[in-house]
């Protein structure tokens, strides 16, 4: 009997073991960039967020994520007559974990008041309780001291914009102005942005996306959905070669089969994924060639030129079979429907085969 109960125990241990496994999200990597796959904004016990800290770092563990910040508020704290305020916690309970399962932990709050000038997120800081104070202006500057990276979060969030149009009002200018202001969400969650990509564009502020998830990561995106994640080009992958990237706006938006951002990033990641090959054979109407996928991103790509199939769909990690007329003499230039690079403009491509 104890043998069996030692038995039993060895498995539950080696099971656990196991179960420590990271999905892989292939995505690639940009020339002389490594890509890392990011969530900069969610909550935990310590705001209004329903997990213990490090339940966060398995999660991001298991999704095949490289970085997380845990932003808890610094203005909320609903728990407070059961858990003790300490805005610096999750970030200390979490902060060796991270290391064991090779996530980087960036350290992070939530500057929560009303708009404007909204919700905004420090990065990469150094200590939360320092911007606990009254003058927003004053907690802004507490945080660059420390070095901070600025992201505005949910900028048409309906609660504070009923018509969920994203406004910039003098704050916002002043923040610019300072150089205070470093990105902003195009995703939060399940909505996401347009007019973002105006003032990214703009005011060269770095495009986000992010969960700003407040339960069970796993219960609210469900395979084969994923969270919002933004993408950081990063030299290395280290927490301050990530950090320089966020500062030069090496970034895309990703979520929902949909990547968002400035067209000298989304260009060349499209043209890491995406490869056509040479012509294989013809008739006496056709050439025929193959476009294939290199990656987990599918991509649609729509008003294809006279001749040539007027929308192509190419799956992730696939190869898709074209036929061309040969009376196509034009490039072979394509929308892509789901590479978002402004207010109202998607990604132009043109296949080489």
């Amino acid at each position: 009997m104890k043998k069996l109960t030692i038995i039993v125990l060895l498995l539950t241990i080696t099971n656990s073991l196991v179960l420590s496994q990271r999905n892989t999200l292939n995505i690639p990597d940009l020339p002389g960039y490594v890509t890392l796959k990011c969530d900069f904004h969610m909550h935990t016990v310590f705001s209004d967020g329903i997990p213990w800290p490090t339940m966060r770092v398995g999660e991001a563990y298991r999704d095949g994520l490289d970085a997380i910040a845990i932003t808890d508020h610094i203005e909320y704290s609903p728990k407070k007559d059961y858990i003790p305020v300490d805005h610096n916690a999750a970030w200390k309970i979490c902060e060796g974990l991270a290391r064991e399962y090779n996530i980087i932990l960036v350290h992070g709050a939530e500057l929560t008041r009303s708009m404007p000038p909204g919700h905004v997120n420090a990065l990469f800081i150094t200590d939360a309780s320092l911007l606990a104070v009254d003058s927003i202006m004053d907690a802004y500057e507490a945080a660059i001291k420390q070095g901070a990276f600025l992201m505005w979060n949910h900028p048409g969030w309906r609660s504070q914009q009923p018509d969920g149009i994203p406004r910039m009002y003098d704050i916002h200018f002043r923040l610019i102005q300072n150089k205070w202001l470093h990105g902003i969400e195009f995703f939060n969650d399940s909505e996401y942005y347009p007019l973002v990509m105006t003032f990214c564009r703009q005011y060269n502020l770095a495009v986000m996306a992010s969960s700003d998830n407040h339960g069970i990561i796993s219960e609210d995106y469900q395979p084969p959905s994923h969270r919002p994640m933004t993408l950081v080009f990063a030299k290395e992958r280290t927490h301050d070669a990530l950090k320089e990237a966020m500062f030069a706006g090496r970034t895309l938006a990703y979520f929902n089969n949909t990547v968002t951002g400035k067209e000298e990033f989304a260009r060349p990641f499209f043209n890491q994924c995406i490869s056509a090959g040479r012509p294989y054979t013809e008739n006496s109407r056709n050439i025929f060639f193959e476009i294939t996928n290199k990656s987990d991103v599918p991509f649609y790509l729509e008003n294809g030129p006279e001749g040539a199939p007027a929308t192509i769909n190419l799956p992730a990690n696939s190869v898709t079979r074209v036929a061309l007329s040969k009376k196509v003499t034009a490039p072979l230039t394509y929308d892509v429907k789901n590479v978002i690079t402004g207010e109202n403009e998607v990604l132009k491509v043109e296949l080489r085969y």
